[in-house]
């Protein structure tokens, strides 16, 4: 029985993962449109006729994968408390990293080029929404709420930079890592003082003694 030709569609998403996979594994440069269609099945031509080349189709696979992470973030960080907000969107971030490994990488590592790197892109889209949902925050709590910005990077700086080791360990469990890091920002945000000072610390928690 004659096996099912592809429509253009499914060959369309069956290059992509295909491609995913390869830039994950030797990078942009590393790779080349003749392994892409040897991987596939198919030949040469096939690959330029639905992406125009290798930077075509690295750019559809970029931009999928933006939108997978972009997705998963922002569905869980719109609404809910923001201890349930923190914690959740760490888990979407782990759980991306845990199952579309070769995607963060892409990602974390890669670059479009002639471009800046993508998951900076991916984390000023988030840094702005977090910022903005903290100056409501702040500003509910009669903090500072032009200092939203600041901590907005903060969070996700420390977020993201935690994914990228938690990406190579991968201990302790997803779980457990989301709620450790959502302990850390949810009890930072917590106790914020309205004007923070450098230097003076509360002498009952301070276990340094003077010489």
């Amino acid at each position: 029985m004659a096996r099912q030709r592809m429509t253009g569609k499914q060959r369309r998403d069956q290059l992509i993962l295909i491609g995913r996979a390869a830039f994950a594994e030797r990078g942009y440069e590393g790779t080349t449109v003749e392994e892409i269609a040897n991987r596939a099945g198919v030949s040469k031509p096939v690959v330029y006729e639905h992406f125009g080349g290798k930077e075509g189709l690295y750019r559809a696979v970029v931009e999928r994968e933006m939108e997978l992470l972009h997705d998963a973030i922002f569905d869980v960080v719109k609404d809910g408390r923001w201890r349930d907000r923190i914690e959740q969107a760490v888990y979407a971030l782990l759980t991306y990293v845990e199952e579309e490994t070769d995607g963060f990488i892409i990602l974390a590592h890669g670059q479009l080029p002639g471009e800046e790197r993508t998951y900076s892109t991916i984390l000023n889209m988030v840094t702005a929404q977090v910022s903005y949902l903290l100056a409501q925050a702040f500003r509910h709590r009669g903090l500072d709420g032009d200092a939203a910005t600041l901590y907005g990077q903060a969070l996700v700086g420390t977020v993201s930079n935690t994914a990228l080791w938690w990406l190579d360990v991968r201990t302790p469990d997803k779980a457990s890592a989301a709620r450790h890091i959502a302990n850390l920002c949810w009890n930072g945000l917590r106790g914020l003082e309205a004007l923070p000072h450098i230097g003076e610390a509360d002498d009952d928690n301070d276990t340094e003694k003077d010489a």
